[in-house]
């Protein structure tokens, strides 16, 4: 079989995939920094890099949220199952990067860091992502939006 007949997988799988990738760098190169701020919030050096990581992060979570749009774009045909599995690990992965940003704004702020120029958007991200499924399916349940409150005001 020649390598030009392969189509690219579909819109399903291709969230699956995405999802699962952001889950795993999230968890892999994400939640180590924020466990050492944990334990010692005095290293500059480990805040910027996690400045860094947050807007790689945003990056990343870009990517999922468009690969989401585009299965939705599609009329649902074919598996029902695998489409309705990818929305459900989308859910899980939003509420991830949820949880994860609610840590980083608390290390932020006891570090008396000031909010970066990209918490509005990595808001937004998750905040719209948050309008396009359910809740994931055994995660407690909250208030729209507040895993994702910060000090100050808010528009």
């Amino acid at each position: 079989m020649n390598l030009a007949d392969h189509h690219s997988p579909p819109a399903d799988v291709c969230l699956l995939l995405r999802a699962h990738a952001e889950a795993r760098w999230l968890s892999r190169e994400v939640v180590p920094v924020i466990r050492e701020l944990e334990r010692d919030l005095g290293s500059g050096a480990a805040l910027a890099y996690l400045e860094a990581l947050r807007i790689e992060a945003h990056d990343h979570a870009g990517e999922t949220d468009a690969a989401r749009s585009e299965l939705d774009a599609l009329a649902s045909a074919g598996d029902h199952g695998v489409r309705s599995n990818a929305h459900r690990y989308h859910a899980a992965v939003r509420e991830l990067r949820a949880r994860i940003d609610a840590r980083i704004q608390q290390l932020l702020a006891a570090a008396g860091g000031e909010e970066s120029c990209d918490d509005e958007d990595w808001e937004h991200a998750s905040a719209s992502a948050g309008t396009q499924s359910g809740t994931v399916p055994g995660a407690a349940q909250s208030a729209p939006g507040a895993a994702h409150e910060r000090p100050g005001p808010r528009g």
